[in-house]
Formats: C-alpha cells, structure tokens, sequence
C-alpha cells in the first residue's frame, strides 16, 4: 500500500488527511485493526522510533506510552517489584513477560497523562502484554509484529475498534525529511544520532563516577528526548522516565513541570498510597484519579467524596509525612534536551533526588551550572548533543 487515507488530519475540519509515501514506494506499517487517525500516526511513528532506539541503546526491551507527539512515558523490561506492582496494579498472580513489564513500567510513569494513550513496543507484542493493555484505556499500539493469542485479545478492545499497527522493524527511512508549514516546505536531515555510552564520556563535575545503572538511566532519558517535543526535561529512575517535562517556552519551568512529576511518582509508592482502601468495584482509572486527588492536596474534595471511592475514610498524607518521604530519595537521572542556562534547574534537580545529569553543555553560565552540581555532589556529562524535537 502506497498511501492511506484518513477520516480527517488533527481536527475533523481538516480535510482530506491522508498519509503516503513520497517516492510511490509501499508504506512500511499495516493496520491489522481498527481505523488509526492524523494523530494516531504521529504518536505511532514516534514512539517506534523512541522504543527502537532505546531497545539499541539498552539491550533490552523497551516500550513507550505517547500522548499528543510526546512521550507520557517510556521504559525497559526490568524485572516488577512487589511495590510496582502495587503501584501499577499488576495482580499479584500474573507474570508479565519482559515486553509487557516495559509497556506496564511506560504507563506507569504518568498513569494520569497516559490515559487514552498509544502504546509502542520494540518487541513482539505477546499475549502477556496484549492482556495488560486489555485492562487500559489506550487508542492503540505499534509493534514490529504481534503473536496470534496477542492479536485476539486486541483485536477484542473497544467493541473491535482498537487500533493495532504492525511496522516493518527493518525498514530505514530517507536521510532527509520534509513537512509544510503556511504552505512552506522545510527539508532537513533527519535526526539519526546514535545515543549510547560514548555521548557521556566528556564529565565536568568534580565527581565522575557512573554507575552502569545511571550510564542506563542517563541514556533512557536521552533517548526518551529525542522524541519529545520541546523544550523538554526528563528524570529516569532505573530505566523508567519518571517524570517526563515537554514542550515548554523555559528550560526551569521544564525542569519544575518533570521535578513534580517526578515526586508524584515517588509518592504514589508511599505506604499511605499504596494501601488506599479503594472500593472493589472502582476502574483503574477512577483509581488514578483518586490518587491524584490525595495527592496534589485538595483534601476537602476526596474526603467529602470518599464512599464512592473507597471502603474506608482514607487518612491524608501529612506535608511532613511528604517531605520525609521525598527526602529520602537520590540516584535519580536527568536529562535535558538543551544546555542549562542557569545553577537554578540543577537546584530544583536536586530537590527531586537527581545525582546524575547529562546536557549538551554550552551555556556562557556552564560555569555556574557545574559549580551548583558540585555543590550537590551531582555527576554531570556534557554530551554536546543537542535533541531539539519539533
């Protein structure tokens, strides 16, 4: 197939929308099911790329859950722990298999932004991932290819209509790339840096040590960049983009915005959370949201709605019950698409528990941004690699 036609491009007034192949040559996906939109493909192709390049950077698997052209989350296929699987409601009987721990540990990320997302794997999409997905509201998924039991079960999801692309895991695009803008055509080339050990080689800190943990982390969230709209920041903690900033005019209000995320991560782990006397009956994301709810503050709000959430009166979490919690975190990884132009985004960094950071580098103030590392006793790799995305 050459070119597919669309319902309509980012809006139903956008008409006609289509997508094709330039050079007349076949499309490298397949739609095994449903009906994919504009957008769709726009999540679809990038989160292909972001799971495919991270599969190479890592090793291992690796799964992306993106929402409006930029990743909610991303991950590898490490192993749930007891309290992830808490934290994600995985069932304590199941056992995921690799490909769908990195999907669960993607999603699990920002559960709130991920709602209605579309899902990208690096691997076969086996039934052990495709049953997770089941459970999801979620648009659709692209992976290089599906197992007969997987694509049952998907083929099953919003009444048959779930949107399942198959893309050709061999297929390289041209080294140039177009879009239109007002009727202007940009050509470029494309973005294909390859992102592993070597980009962080070049440490200006007074500390140097990388663990093979923080090389792994640091690389995820570099990776995890590439495809996020910016300007944009993001913290890993062991192999998961905890806390993912994208698409902001200031490099501090990305490192706010992910920092935040980020601490909501931590604290959906906190005891108080994780036994929240939710109600049998309540959806996943009903659950999500009355986790957000507890968290973010608004007290009154929960607390005068509680019988419909939960068994019990849940007891608040205290503004010092937080702060400890938080306080105990370290050995998180940041990166950043762009250079630091001020010490303040490593200040705020650190409040989230960062000691890893990799950035291009740059700045007439890097002096200052080392210096604010040093401070903290933060690793810091300048990997001249600037991952604008746009």
């Amino acid at each position: 197939m050459t070119e597919l036609e669309l319902k309509y491009g980012c809006n139903p007034n956008q008409k006609p929308a289509k997508i094709f192949m330039r050079d007349g040559g076949a499309l490298p996906l397949r739609v095994l099911n449903g009906k994919p939109g504009y957008i769709n493909f726009l999540d679809a192709l990038n989160a292909w790329q972001l799971v495919r390049e991270l599969r190479e950077a890592s090793g291992l698997p690796a799964a992306a859950s993106f929402k409006h052209v930029s990743p909610a989350g991303a991950a590898l296929g490490l192993p749930l722990t007891e309290e992830d699987r808490r934290a994600f409601f995985v069932p304590a009987d199941a056992a995921p298999s690799p490909v769908a721990c990195a999907y669960i540990r993607a999603r699990g990320a920002d559960r709130l932004c991920s709602y209605g997302d579309w899902a990208a794997l690096s691997e076969v999409c086996d039934a052990s991932a495709a049953e997770f997905l089941k459970g999801e509201v979620s648009d659709g998924i692209i992976a290089p290819g599906y197992t007969p039991e997987a694509l049952k079960i998907l083929k099953g999801k919003k009444k048959g209509n779930y949107n399942v692309v198959e893309i050709d895991p061999d297929y390289v695009p041209a080294p140039e790339e177009t879009k239109e803008v007002f009727g202007v055509s940009f050509a470029q080339g494309r973005n294909g840096c390859r992102i592993d050990g070597g980009v962080l080689s070049n440490i200006v800190t007074r500390r140097r040590e990388l663990t093979e943990r923080a090389k792994t982390d640091l690389l995820t969230a570099l990776v995890t960049l590439k495809y996020t709209q910016s300007n944009s920041v993001c913290y890993v903690w062991n192999g998961q983009a905890v806390g993912v900033g994208a698409g902001q005019q200031s490099r501090i209000h990305c490192t706010r915005l992910a920092g935040d995320k980020t601490d909501l991560w931590f604290l959906r782990r906190h005891p108080k959370v994780l036994d929240l006397p939710f109600r049998e009956d309540l959806r996943r994301p009903d659950r999500d949201n009355a986790i957000d709810l507890y968290l973010t503050g608004e007290e009154g709000a929960i607390l005068a709605d509680w019988q419909r959430l939960f068994r019990l009166r849940p007891e608040p979490l205290s503004a010092g019950e937080r702060r400890d919690w938080l306080s105990k975190i370290e050995g998180v990884a940041l990166g950043s698409d762009g250079f630091f132009p001020f010490g303040d985004n490593i200040e705020r960094a650190r409040r989230s528990g960062v000691g890893y950071v990799a950035e291009p580098g740059g700045s007439i103030r890097d002096d200052q941004v080392i210096e604010t590392a040093d401070k903290y006793g933060i690793v810091m790799a300048f990997t001249g690699l600037r991952l604008f995305h746009h």
